[in-house]
């Protein structure tokens, strides 16, 4: 029997990049809201307890409401707004991290942010294994497509062909640096600097690293190991060898999408400087992609079925 799965917000970019992966999957049956439905709350109320499982792709404040539409209905829910990222009695939708055991069993699972993505699978697994000081006063220097900020900052870029770059964040309190704190396990918030760039879609994450400084001193080949050793079974996320440095990483314009993840380390000839550095699609794997790689686990399917990789 198809699973019955409801999209609350499927006109958004989030959504519609979710329908256009489950396009033609037969593993389930998709509730579907018409245009004067959207935002009917009782509608909204009798698909979310019809579904069995509801992906909210919806602003923080309109996904709380949701939640409680949907209370009494025994629903699982995907939630792949910021509104309950570090909640109690929520999962963190990152499975390489998390443990697919844990995705695969959760009633209510948080989607991770788009940045966090990259900061979090740069430097958890390296906190882990005591070569990254959990103290440390982590930076991370980021670049998305414009995509990221909703239909608001689409148009904006798109009427608007005289901006080259936005950065924002810039009184330094981003609603992403909680679950960066929380499931890296630091001690402090890193320093976030998020940019935005007119590409529609894509995202570089940067941690830049003083490998002298640290307690550990630890060497750019032993990151690399850690990072390779943490990542060996994903099938979404890659680490490019360790050698000589690209000469440059690049966001095209024209990029499709794209659900996977490349990890990078860069240093010096002595390892007394690195940067881990991450490439990913902030509507794949930060976004769309990770929320059908989630539903694939909780329904017990092959976690790239649907995946662009």
């Amino acid at each position: 029997m198809a699973t019955r799965l409801f999209i609350d917000g499927a006109a958004g970019t989030t959504g519609l990049e979710i329908r256009e992966r489950l396009s033609g999957r037969s593993e389930f049956e998709l509730l579907v809201l018409d245009d004067a439905q959207r935002k009917d709350e009782a509608a909204r109320r009798e698909a979310l307890h019809a579904a069995d499982i509801a992906i909210l792709c919806l602003p923080d404040d309109a996904a709380r409401e949701a939640v409680k539409l949907a209370q009494g209905s025994g629903t699982r829910l995907i939630d792949a707004s910021s509104a309950h990222r570090v909640a109690a009695g929520w999962a963190y939708g990152f499975p390489e991290l998390i443990g697919r055991e844990t995705i695969a069993s959760a009633q209510f699972l948080s989607n991770p942010g788009c940045y966090p993505t990259g900061f979090l699978a740069l430097v958890a697994p390296l906190v882990r294994a005591a070569l990254l000081p959990a103290s440390f006063p982590f930076t991370v220097n980021a670049v998305s497509g414009y995509s990221g900020g909703g239909n608001a900052l689409i148009d904006r870029f798109q009427a608007d062909a005289d901006i080259a770059f936005r950065a924002y964040g810039l009184q330094l309190g981003h609603k992403h640096l909680p679950e960066m704190r929380e499931y890296a396990g630091l001690a402090h918030a890193p320093v976030f600097s998020p940019s935005v760039v007119p590409a529609h879609r894509g995202m570089i994450v940067d941690v830049p690293l003083p490998l002298a400084a640290l307690p550990a001193r630890p060497s750019a080949e032993a990151l690399h190991a850690a990072l390779a050793a943490f990542y060996q079974d994903s099938p979404v996320v890659t680490l490019a060898p360790l050698g000589p440095p690209a000469a440059e990483l690049l966001l095209h314009r024209s990029a499709a999408g794209w659900d996977g993840m490349a990890l990078h380390v860069f240093a010096d000839a002595g390892s007394t400087q690195a940067r881990l550095v991450a490439v990913l699609d902030n509507l794949g794997k930060g976004a769309s992609g990770a929320a059908i790689q989630n539903l694939n686990i909780m329904c017990g399917l092959p976690e790239t079925s649907g995946l662009h990789l």
